[in-house]
């Protein structure tokens, strides 16, 4: 049984930073990808990260690059969002999710394991 738990969140101002994790269980890791998502309440879920345990490669939403940097240890068990420069807009509830490989890692669709979430608060 696929099991996605993250931990991390919390508040900070704007310009600091924030980690958020999240621990992986029941599946091959190295044959899913593994990405980021966040959202707001009212607004869709927004795709932030992806990255594919297998390669390494990542993907990210343009809303984030060079901010944000997602990346995995213990071929992939364990995935984390190191989060700089943060905004207030980027404050949202963050969640970890996982797909099969064969969607293709470089997009956010399909993902079909998610976790609970973790609430990522920036203040102005």
């Amino acid at each position: 049984q696929v099991q996605l738990v993250e931990s991390g969140g919390g508040s900070v101002q704007a310009g600091g930073s924030l980690r958020v994790s999240c621990t992986a269980s029941g599946y091959t890791y190295s044959r899913y990808c593994m990405a980021w998502f966040r959202q707001v309440p009212g607004k869709e879920r927004e795709g932030v990260a992806t990255i594919y345990p297998g390669t390494g490669r990542m993907f990210y939403s343009d809303s984030v690059k060079g901010r944000f940097t997602i990346s995995q240890v213990n071929a992939g068990t364990t995935l984390y969002l190191q989060m700089n420069s943060l905004k207030p807009e980027d404050t949202a509830m963050y969640y970890c999710a996982a797909k099969p490989d064969w969607y293709g890692c470089s997009d956010f669709a399909n993902f079909n394991y998610w976790g609970q979430g973790t609430q990522v608060t920036v203040s102005s």
